[in-house]
């Protein structure tokens, strides 16, 4: 995920900021990580650099 693209990423679940954890990060794209609501508390995943916003109930 590039990080660039962060002020347009809002979470699915109520709309809010979502702020960027990065555990690891290639040529200025985060490879894993995760995004957290600022608002609901939501975490959503980042794994092999694609963003998974799915809500909870439906991660596989």
């Amino acid at each position: 995920m590039r990080k660039d693209i962060m002020d347009i990423m809002a979470c699915p679940l109520c709309k809010s900021p979502l702020t960027l954890r990065i555990e690891e990060e290639k040529d200025a794209e985060v490879v894993k990580g995760s995004l957290t609501c600022t608002k609901c508390g939501e975490a959503y995943p980042i794994e092999d650099s694609i963003p998974n916003l799915l809500p909870p109930s439906l991660r596989g």
